[in-house]
């Protein structure tokens, strides 16, 4: 009996000392064999793998005592895969908790207002981190596989940052930005100025993309989006250069020339009347609120000065004399 007893307090004893001497080691930080140190878990990895990876690096002490931590604290299946950053010492506690939590390193793409739909692709095509999933998909499927129901792409997308986690699909990512500009013009429609010539806010989209092409000038958006609106409600021709240009295409070399503006296409505004077919290209959220509340004008025309800014006329000789003025005579 006292044999027993003698064995049952020494594996009391062992048992303590061997659980503080795992505490110590588990709550010790190390530090990271490169700062900061970027290491990946696989989707389907098994802790075994993730662990002997750890102690590899340097970040665990050994990877048996990192697998009994995560057993014994429950969280052995909980293991997030992902992209993760250590920009200082830690714990193998602390990795732990972050590898269990999901604490990625997110990387993120930016869509830039005034882009159009081809530059939007050719971004996410060229993003090492997105996985390709429409690379081979049509203008056309790719609508459907965000859930869109407009019947061309252009201008659908939110201009903004869009954070994700390495492997994202590039649908999952337009799809976001698709359902950003469905919320921010939804709102903006529904709280728009009172008789505008626009009746549905698909029309207010293509009025905010020629906003945004024609000025970046924050303080001139109302007042250009004010011009476009009192053409519209007059029948006249809206006479924008920038639908011109978003028509011809690749034909277009820089040069805007008369006989393109003479040269009648879908989106030429200076043969057809009111608004084109599409928008132009992606509009941000202050040309979206000019359109959809524009300055109120008696300007029908305007010319670009050279710096930046816009001067506004209401009628046709007084443009006249500022097109001479801010262009002809300064560029002779």
């Amino acid at each position: 009996m006292q044999t027993l007893k003698r064995l049952i307090i020494l594996l009391l004893a062992g048992g303590i000392l061997f659980a503080g001497w795992l505490g110590y080691r588990v709550v010790t930080p190390f530090e990271p064999p490169v700062v900061p140190y970027e290491f990946s878990i696989e989707p389907g990895s098994s802790l075994r793998s993730v662990a002997q990876q750890l102690a590899h690096a340097g970040m665990v002490p050994d990877a048996w005592s990192f697998i009994l931590l995560s057993r014994a604290t429950n969280l052995s299946s909980s293991l997030k895969a992902g992209d993760y950053e250590i920009t200082g010492s830690i714990s193998p506690w602390q990795l732990l908790q972050r590898i269990t939590r999901g604490e990625v390193n997110q990387k993120d793409i930016r869509f830039i207002e005034g882009w159009t739909f081809s530059k939007i692709r050719e971004s996410l095509d060229a993003h090492p981190a997105i996985r390709h999933d429409m690379a081979e998909l049509n203008e056309g499927e790719i609508l459907k596989g965000i859930g869109a129901d407009e019947a061309s792409a252009e201008g659908l997308f939110f201009p903004d940052t869009y954070f994700f986690v390495r492997g994202s699909s590039d649908l999952s990512i337009l799809r976001r930005a698709y359902h950003a500009m469905q919320k921010h013009l939804g709102a903006a429609w529904a709280s728009r100025a009172a008789d505008l010539p626009l009746e549905t806010p698909y029309q207010a989209l293509i009025l905010a993309s020629i906003v945004e092409k024609e000025t970046g000038r924050e303080s001139d958006r109302a007042m250009v989006a004010g011009v476009f609106i009192n053409r519209l409600r007059r029948g006249m021709l809206l006479q924008t250069d920038p639908t011109v240009i978003y028509g011809l295409g690749e034909r277009f070399d820089g040069n805007l020339r008369k006989q393109d503006l003479l040269a009648d296409q879908a989106y030429n505004t200076y043969t057809r009347v009111g608004l084109p077919p599409t928008p132009i290209a992606m509009p941000g959220l202050a040309s979206i609120r000019a359109a959809l509340n524009p300055a109120v004008t008696t300007a029908l025309y305007f010319v670009a000065k050279g710096n930046g800014e816009s001067h506004f006329s209401d009628n046709l000789a007084d443009h006249n004399r500022a097109v001479w003025k801010y262009q002809k005579r300064q560029g002779s």
